[in-house]
């Protein structure tokens, strides 16, 4: 790429991600959308096809793909490089069910359904076969991608996507084994052997790099870390993750995966966080590349000229996709919102698409006008994912109270008495029960959040979904024979507002809350609210107390000093509401 043509394309795709793609993630279209639209824009199916009429648009527009391949693929490296590091082989054995389980049967139920519809439309046999098996996978990289930006990748969502994802890159020496064998039988060549032989390779590299990455991949880091020199570790870690690439890519999987397993392999390792801050903005920007690279694929004119089956195929391949992974997912006991979410956000076709249909027009297996219409459904299923994504996460949103409609606390708490009432389990509300437990005090939780309520509800706990600021969910909770109510909400408009409906039913009930602020705990005493505690306040008090340990005051002295400013806080604050009151 470092010649006039090449060093005009980086500086095209620089402005973009610099420039354009901030005013179109301002609009609210995303990153990843962002960059598919300049890849689309820009390529040589769009302002691209101008140049003939006008010839300065070749200075603004990138015509080569093929060029930014590459830079394209190393970002995918990076990315799954990176998510095998936020994971551990031990987590990741707590996901084969999902791996071996919901993976399994949607790639082999989409590959059956899509490719049983090909064949209706009246394409030839081995069509269907083809693009049943490109279509079944999905987009590691834009799901992944979207996940990060969402903040959403360790998310039930995000485990689940990531194990079905994990589950079609293993689906890659099969899919290309499969064309081998078609190809064999329209030239009437290659042994049985030769068409094994690919699965030993794959096998035999796996092992290969788990047996190196656990005797050799971690004294080699010590090694270097020895050194303090941070370059000397950020190249060992891009030997690691570019040769372990280049191994799998050998062995016939795909490098995707290679990259993936090494970052498993350093996962456990205490350099990992160095690592990830030191590639994630060359991550960001290469992934930019594939994106705009998936763009410039699609061949608008070709879009037009078939729009109606491509359109038609477009929908069935999102609706197949979705019916197939919403089945597979609550077969094995993924809850409907979760399922509902996963089967939108990977309904989508996948860059191994691409890469599949080319090999395949190139063997004589794919007439060139279907492999062309098959690239842009592919590349527009691609570009619909952040669409696809914003709808996923509103059904989900939709779905999670008919998901635990069967839930009422009414039956389980009719027979509590003085029992403790928390208006949300996150870490704080989970912290106060463990303490109620200690104390074998009777408590009840109502939480928002569907997976952390079915997570608490198989271990037996009575923690119920619901809107705890709503009067008819307390009262089923017992709020009349409770004996106090902890709110811990993350939003102070729900906070202050459970707070009123508490003492709307019980005027003198004990109310304890969790404040964002002092402003915030003031409102809250102002209401009536027993006790109200500031989170900054605490955090600090938490911190001084820490300070004067080390700095060798005795520990009754410290815990006195502390307990007297945090009476010193709570007065001011109760002199604060009074006033205002007035």
């Amino acid at each position: 790429m470092l010649h006039a043509e090449g060093l005009k394309s980086i500086l095209i795709f620089l402005v973009a991600a610099g420039i354009i793609v901030p005013l179109l993630h301002r609009l609210r279209l995303g990153t990843v959308l962002g960059f598919l639209i300049i890849g689309l824009a820009l390529g040589p199916f769009g302002l691209g096809l101008l140049v003939d009429q006008f010839p300065w648009i070749q200075y603004i527009t990138l015509d080569d793909p093929a060029r930014a391949e590459p830079l394209a693929e190393l970002g995918i490296v990076f990315l799954l490089f990176l998510l095998g590091m936020e994971l551990s082989m031990q987590r990741l054995w707590q996901l084969r069910r999902y791996v071996l389980g919901v993976g399994a049967i949607q790639v082999v139920v989409s590959i059956l359904a899509i490719g049983t519809l090909i064949r209706w439309s009246g394409l030839p046999p081995p069509t269907g076969l083809i693009l049943g098996m490109c279509f079944a996978l999905s987009s590691t990289a834009i799901v992944m991608q979207l996940l990060i930006d969402q903040h959403r990748s360790a998310a039930p969502v995000g485990r689940i996507s990531l194990s079905i994802l994990l589950f079609q890159d293993l689906m890659v020496v099969p899919v290309l084994f499969t064309i081998g064998i078609l190809e064999a039988r329209s030239a009437g060549g290659h042994s049985f052997i030769d068409l094994v032989k690919p699965f030993g390779q794959a096998l035999a590299a796996v092992v290969l790099i788990m047996v190196i990455g656990k005797y050799v991949i971690t004294p080699l880091m010590r090694s270097a870390a020895r050194t303090g020199s941070r370059e000397l570790i950020m190249a060992i870690s891009l030997v690691i993750v570019v040769g372990i690439s280049a191994a799998t890519g050998a062995s016939g999987l795909s490098v995707a995966l290679g990259a993936f397993l090494a970052g498993l392999l350093l996962s456990d390792s205490e350099y990992r966080h160095q690592i990830e801050v030191d590639l994630d903005p060359f991550k960001g920007l290469l992934l930019g590349i594939f994106f705009v690279t998936v763009g410039m694929l699609i061949d608008l004119k070709v879009v037009w000229q078939h729009v109606g089956w491509v359109l038609l195929a477009l929908v069935a391949l999102i609706a197949v996709k979705a019916l197939i992974l919403y089945g597979a997912a609550r077969l094995f006991g993924v809850s409907r919102p979760q399922a509902a979410e996963v089967a939108l956000l990977l309904a989508q076709g996948g860059e191994f698409a691409f890469i599949v249909i080319g090999l395949a027009r190139g063997k004589g297996l794919l007439q060139p006008d279907i492999a062309t219409s098959a690239i842009a459904v592919a590349g527009l299923s691609m570009m619909l994912t952040p669409v696809l994504a914003i709808a996923a996460r509103r059904l989900g949103e939709y779905l999670e109270p008919l998901d635990h409609d069967h839930q009422t606390p009414e039956a389980e708490v009719a027979e509590l008495r003085d029992h403790v009432i928390i208006g949300g389990f996150g870490r704080v509300g989970q912290t106060v029960a463990r303490v109620l437990d200690s104390e074998n005090v009777p408590w009840v939780a109502l939480d928002t959040h569907g997976a952390v309520v079915s997570e608490h509800r198989e271990k037996g706990r009575m923690v119920y979904f619901g809107d705890s600021s709503r009067r008819e969910l307390l009262e089923r909770a017992g709020a009349k024979r409770a004996r106090a109510f902890v709110v811990t909400l993350s939003s102070a408009e729900h906070t202050e507002r459970m707070v009123a409906e508490i003492l709307k039913l019980r005027p003198k009930a004990s109310v304890l809350a969790r404040a964002r602020d002092a402003e915030h705990a003031a409102r809250l005493m102002r209401l009536g609210c027993h006790g109200a505690i500031p989170e900054t306040v605490e955090a600090s008090l938490q911190l001084a107390g820490r300070l004067l340990e080390a700095l060798d005051f005795p520990e009754d002295v410290a815990d006195r000093r502390i307990t007297e400013i945090r009476m010193t806080e709570v007065e001011g604050l109760r002199k604060v509401s009074k006033k205002r009151k007035k």
